[in-house]
């Protein structure tokens, strides 16, 4: 029997996560003794703050926390995350709206699976993380690309959005500040967006975890605000994973209206129970706490962001626009493709990012994630949260490779 008729058509679908891959392979260099730098994963290097450490200790040492807890959160977390969106997004939210969920991810995957039924079209501002088309896959759902590229600033229009619009489709995902690209909506692309996504009855899923990473100045602007016309039609999605430094603690949430909610809890009680409670009491310190960890991040990642953008212009056929948002710069590599490049065994012409990336990884040791990941070819992500040394040291390995190109 073949491998395909052993495992199922959906889960044989599912293409592995390409960032977690590059990640993976890099981590598994290193432990080799290879001295690769890693700009594929998009985690912080920074350690978990002090204060949410010990919340977590101290609930360790809790026997009511050695049980089951209810299946949607701790009433207490889900209290303060209400708030906290409150606070920081300008949205009022009960917490029978808040469910917590195993991270970002599962948060996205039990939203798809809720709202959409077999052959639902949801709209997808490409580029994208990775993960987004296949949690639709999963629901059954279709994903339909709307690319908007470097001319655009990485933002679709409406008009683009009416253009890919069918009487299929039923969600829009709206993603700002974005990951891959770094861009950040402005305020009243924001409003307009989610105003047409109200007339045409649309639902709007909206990815808000990089909400306090922008730069220059820019704000975050939440679509559920912005767009009060959405109504109950718009789930909220966030985490502790980016902005406290807590991708390992695996504490995400979902946002919606009560029957939503209700709905996606009962998929949670079968498919994971609680989150385990540990992490719980940590994300309730870090949410209820305040944001100065956040602040000192950004800072770095502002430097860095500077640095690795000047350097990714300065060599010739790489265009890389400023971001605005989160910690990735999404460079315009296709000025490259189809030139010559020394290999390890001889000249290489790639033609795709893929093989770009594959020949920069091989050659000099640097691990960078291809466009395919995210949509079209032609483009590499590459992630500025690392150390400021090894950031430096990645970089002049680019610069000093692709320059040799021609």
């Amino acid at each position: 029997m073949s491998s395909t008729g052993r495992i199922s058509e959906r889960i044989a679908s599912i293409a592995e996560s390409a960032t977690l891959a590059v990640d993976a392979k890099a981590k598994a260099l290193k432990a080799a003794g290879r001295p690769v730098i890693g700009f594929g994963a998009g985690e912080p290097d920074f350690p978990t703050p002090d204060y949410i450490v010990d919340a977590a200790v101290d609930a360790a040492r809790q026997p009511r926390f050695h049980r089951y807890s209810p299946a949607g959160g701790l009433p207490e977390l889900k209290k303060a995350i209400a708030a906290k969106t409150l606070r920081d997004s300008g949205y009022a939210v009960d917490p029978a709206q808040v469910l917590v969920t195993n991270g970002g991810k599962q948060a996205v995957y039990e939203s798809f699976a809720t709202l959409l039924n077999p052959g639902d079209e949801v709209l997808v501002p490409t580029p994208y993380w990775t993960t987004y088309p296949e949690a639709i896959r999963l629901a059954g759902g279709v994903p339909v690309e709307v690319f908007a590229g470097p001319e655009r600033g990485y933002l679709v229009s409406v008009e683009q959005l009416e253009a890919a619009r069918t009487e299929a489709t039923k969600v829009l995902l709206f993603v700002s500040p974005s990951n891959p690209t770094g861009a950040v909506y402005p305020a009243e692309q924001v409003a307009e967006i989610g105003r047409w996504a109200a007339e045409n009855g649309l639902w709007v899923v909206t990815d808000e975890i990089y909400e306090h990473l922008t730069y220059d100045g820019v704000p975050f602007t939440s679509i559920a605000t912005a767009a009060p016309e959405l109504g109950d039609k718009v789930v909220v999605l966030n985490g502790v994973a980016k902005t406290y430094a807590m991708t390992g603690w695996r504490v995400g949430w979902m946002i919606a209206a009560a029957d939503v909610i209700k709905a996606a809890t009962n998929l949670q009680s079968h498919l994971s129970s609680n989150v385990s409670n540990v992490s719980q009491m940590a994300a309730l310190a870090a949410v209820s706490g305040p944001l100065t960890a956040v602040d000192e991040m950004k800072q770095a990642f502002d430097r860095r962001r500077r640095a690795m953008v000047s350097a990714l212009n300065s060599i010739d056929g790489v265009e890389c626009p400023m971001p605005e948002g989160a910690f990735y710069a999404y460079a315009d590599v296709r000025g490259l493709l189809g030139r010559e490049f020394p290999g390890k065994d001889g000249p290489v012409r790639p033609q795709t990012s893929a093989e770009l990336a594959a020949l920069i990884l091989d050659t000099v040791e640097v691990a960078v994630v291809p466009g395919e990941a995210f949509g079209p070819s032609g483009y590499l992500r590459l992630s500025y949260a690392l150390g400021d040394d090894d950031l430096a040291t990645g970089m002049e390995r680019l610069q000093d490779f692709l320059g040799k190109g021609r």
